[in-house]
C-alpha cells in the first residue's frame, strides 16, 4: 500500500505540529512543553489511555485495535528531546530559545508518530495493541534506558519495539535499513596530565603538561591504528584540550583533555578502552607526568534484529516501493537500549538534500511526513493483521 490518502491530507497539520515544536525545543529531560503537546493530542485523537511522568517526561498512548484477540503488543517510539546549538536556518519557525535548536530532526519524529496515532485512533485497522512512545534525553541523556528502567515495556506488554530516524542524504519518501550492528556504540574519556608547572624561561625545572597532553594525543591514534583488527570499526577522537591560565610565560602543571570512542562490537570497545586508559598512562609516564583517566561508558551499540529488520523493510516497500541497505552509522542512538530488551528495528526515512543533523542550518523535511506516518501505519497494521 502506498502512501495513505488521509495521512496526505493530514500532512499539513502534521507539519504545523512539527513547527511549532521546532520554535519551542527543550533539552534532554526538560521536555514538559512538548510533552504536554504530546498527552493533549493523544487525549483528543481518542487514545485508551494515556500516561504521563515516565523519565521525567516521557508520555506514552495506548491503542486497541478492532480486535485484540491476537495479544500482540507494538511499541512505536519517538524522541522529543532537541540540542544546545544556536540555530542558523533563517526559518520562520526558527527557535525562539537562544542556544537550543531542533537539529537532529525529533521535532519531526515526534509529529510523524502523533500523525500516526491519530491515524491508528481513527481507523484501528489492526489485531492487538499500538503504544505510541515518545521519549525524552535521547541526546546523551538516556532517556530511553530510564523508560525501561521504569517498567515501561513491562508495564504495558511491548513485545516488539520500531523506531524511525530522518536521514539527510536519502532521497524524499525513501527508505533504508539493515539487518544487527546498525548504530555505534558511543563512549566518553577524560585525561587529566599532571605535571611540574613553572617559568616558561625554565622548561629544564618543570614537566610540561602541555607538551606530555601532545604526545598522549598522538599516541593514542595508535590504539585505532596498530591495535584494532583493520576490518572492524573503531573511532577515537580527541575533541578538546584544556591547559593553562591564559599567561604567556607560565608553564601549566595540569592539562585536561576529553575525547570519544565509537565502535561496533562489545569485544573491540572493552580493547579500545583499556588500551587508552594504558597509552595514556605510560605516555604521560615517560615525560614525568601522571595521567588520571576517567572512562565515561555511553550508549551500546543499536542492533537490529533479524526478522523484525525484514517486517520493517517489507512495510517500507509497500510504502515507497523501495527500502535500501543503509550504511553502518559511528553516530550513537540510545533506541539501542530498547533493542536490548525487545525484539525490533530502526529504520532511516529520507530528509533529501539538506544539511546534515546536528548542524545549525539542519532542518527537517516536511516532505518527509507524508511517508514517514505511513509507514508507522503500516508496520502497525502488517505485524498486527485483522486477518
Amino acid at each position: 500500500m502506498p502512501v495513505r490518502n488521509r495521512l496526505a491530507d493530514l500532512a499539513p497539520e502534521i507539519a504545523a505540529w512539527r513547527r511549532d515544536i521546532h520554535a519551542h525545543p527543550e533539552l534532554m529531560f526538560d521536555t514538559a512543553r512538548t510533552a504536554a503537546i504530546v498527552a493533549d493530542k493523544l487525549r483528543a485523537f481518542g487514545c485508551d489511555e494515556v500516561v504521563t511522568g515516565i523519565a521525567r517526561n516521557g508520555v506514552v498512548g495506548v491503542i486497541r485495535g478492532q480486535k485484540t484477540g491476537s495479544g500482540r503488543v507494538l511499541g512505536l517510539r519517538a524522541d522529543m528531546d532537541a540540542l544546545p546549538i544556536e540555530e542558523a536556518t533563517g526559518a520562520a519557525h526558527a527557535s525562539t530559545e537562544p542556544g537550543k535548536m531542533h537539529a537532529c530532526g525529533h521535532d519531526g519524529h515526534t509529529a510523524m508518530l502523533l500523525g500516526a496515532a491519530q491515524y491508528l485512533c481513527e481507523t484501528r485497522n489492526f489485531d492487538g495493541t499500538a503504544v505510541v512512545i515518545f521519549q525524552p534525553a535521547e541526546e546523551g541523556g538516556g532517556g530511553g534506558r530510564v523508560m525501561i528502567e521504569e517498567g515501561v515495556l513491562e508495564r504495558f506488554g511491548i513485545q516488539e519495539v520500531y523506531g524511525m530516524h530522518n536521514w539527510p542524504g536519502i532521497a524524499e519518501g525513501r527508505f533504508a535499513i539493515r539487518p544487527g550492528g546498525f548504530f555505534a556504540a558511543a563512549d566518553q574519556f577524560d585525561i587529566r596530565i599532571t605535571g611540574k608547572g613553572g617559568h616558561a624561561a625554565k622548561p629544564h625545572e618543570g614537566v610540561d603538561a602541555c607538551l606530555v597532553a601532545g604526545h598522549v594525543m598522538v599516541a593514542l591514534q595508535s590504539v585505532v591504528a596498530r591495535n584494532v583488527d583493520p576490518v572492524a570499526q573503531a573511532v577515537l577522537s580527541v575533541t578538546g584540550i584544556d591547559a593553562g591560565g591564559g599567561a604567556y610565560n607560565v608553564i601549566p602543571q595540569t592539562a585536561v583533555m576529553r575525547g570519544t570512542v565509537r565502535t561496533m562490537d562489545e569485544g573491540v570497545r572493552e580493547l579500545v578502552r583499556a588500551r587508552l586508559i594504558h597509552v595514556a598512562e605510560a605516555t604521560a609516564a615517560a615525560f614525568g607526568a601522571a595521567a588520571e583517566v576517567t572512562y565515561h561508558t555511553g550508549y551500546p551499540v543499536m542492533i537490529n534484529a533479524e526478522v523484525e529488520t525484514e517486517h520493517a523493510a517489507a512495510a517500507a516497500r509497500r510504502v515507497s516501493g523501495q527500502c535500501d541497505e543503509a550504511p553502518l552509522v559511528m553516530g550513537a542512538e540510545d533506541f539501542a537500549y530498547m533493542l536490548q530488551a525487545r525484539p525490533g528495528a530502526y529504520i532511516l526515512v529520507g530528509n533529501g538534500d539538506t544539511a546534515p543533523v546536528h548542524h545549525p542550518e539542519y532542518d527537517f523535511n516536511d516532505a518527509a511526513i507524508a511517508p514517514g506516518t505511513s509507514w508507522w501505519a503500516e508496520i502497525a497494521e502488517g505485524r498486527m493483521p485483522l486477518g
